[in-house]
C-alpha cells in the first residue's frame, strides 16, 4: 500500500510539477501514520525533484527560484518545531483552507494580482518553509506565487522543482537531525524507489499533452481537491 500511494502521488507531481505530498500525506498517515509518513515523503519528494530538475533546468527561473529558497530558510525551522510540538489536525485545517479559497477564486474567473516583483517572493517561501517542515506540504505557497507571477508550463514546472529540490534536501536534514527517521522508513523507501522513477517518466509524458489553458485549470481543481484532502 505504501509503495502504491508513493508511485500515484509520484505520477501526479510529474504531471502537474506539484503535489505528491498533498496527495501522498493524508493517505499514508492512514497507514503508518504522520510521523513516520512525514519523513518518507521528503525522501521520496528528493528524488523526484533530482529527476525531473536533470530533464528541465533550462527553463527554470532562477531569481525568483533564489529568493523563495532564501525565505524558505527562515521558515524551515518553525515547521519542524510544529511537527513535534503542535497537533496536526490544526496544521491540516488551516492548509485545506487556504487550498479551497484559492482553487475556487481563480476556477471563478477571478483574476488574481499580478506580481511583478520577485522581493515579493518572500512570504510565500517563508510559508513553504514552515509547512515544508511541519507537514511536507511546501508546494501551494510556491504554486500560488507562480501562478500570480505569470510563469508558463515549462518555467513553472522547472522553478518548481528547483525550488522543492533545494528545499527537500532541508527538509531531508531537518528530519535526520530531528531524529524522525527509522530503518522501517529507509526500507519503505527503497522499496518505492523503482516506482517513483517510473512514474516521474509516466507523468511527463502526460503533460506533454496538456495545453497551457487546460494545465491552469487541472491545477486549480487538482488543489481544490488536495485542500478537501485535508479535512478528511
Amino acid at each position: 500500500m505504501v509503495v502504491f500511494i508513493i508511485f500515484f502521488s509520484t505520477l501526479v507531481r510529474s504531471a502537474s510539477g506539484f503535489g505528491n505530498a498533498l496527495v501522498a500525506m493524508p493517505l499514508l498517515a492512514l497507514v503508518i501514520g504522520v510521523k513516520e509518513a512525514t519523513p518518507l515523503v521528503a525522501l521520496a519528494g528528493l528524488v523526484i525533484a533530482l529527476t525531473m530538475l536533470i530533464r528541465e533546468w533550462r527553463e527554470l527561473i532562477w531569481k525568483d527560484t533564489l529568493v523563495l529558497l532564501i525565505s524558505s530558510l527562515a521558515g524551515l525551522p518553525l515547521g519542524l518545531l510544529i511537527l513535534t510540538a503542535f497537533p496536526e489536525n490544526i496544521i491540516q485545517i488551516i492548509l485545506g483552507v487556504i487550498l479551497i479559497g484559492f482553487g475556487f477564486y481563480n476556477l471563478l474567473g477571478i483574476q488574481l494580482p499580478v506580481l511583478e516583483n520577485p522581493a515579493l517572493a518572500v512570504p510565500f517561501g517563508f510559508l513553504a518553509g514552515i509547512l515544508g517542515g511541519a507537514y511536507n506540504a511546501s508546494g501551494p505557497p510556491v504554486v500560488i506565487y507562480g501562478m500570480m507571477r505569470g510563469w508558463k508550463k515549462e518555467a513553472f514546472r522547472a522553478s518548481l522543482q528547483g525550488f522543492f529540490f533545494v528545499s527537500s534536501l532541508m527538509i531531508v536534514a531537518g528530519h535526520a537531525i530531528s531524529g524522525l527517521w527509522s530503518g522501517q522508513i529507509l526500507k519503505e523507501f527503497l522499496f518505492s524507489l523503482p516506482g517513483v522513477i517510473l512514474a516521474v517518466f509516466l507523468g511527463e509524458m502526460i503533460a506533454k499533452k496538456i495545453t497551457q489553458e487546460n494545465f491552469n485549470r487541472v491545477i486549480y481543481i487538482f488543489i481544490v481537491l488536495m485542500g478537501i484532502l485535508m479535512f478528511l
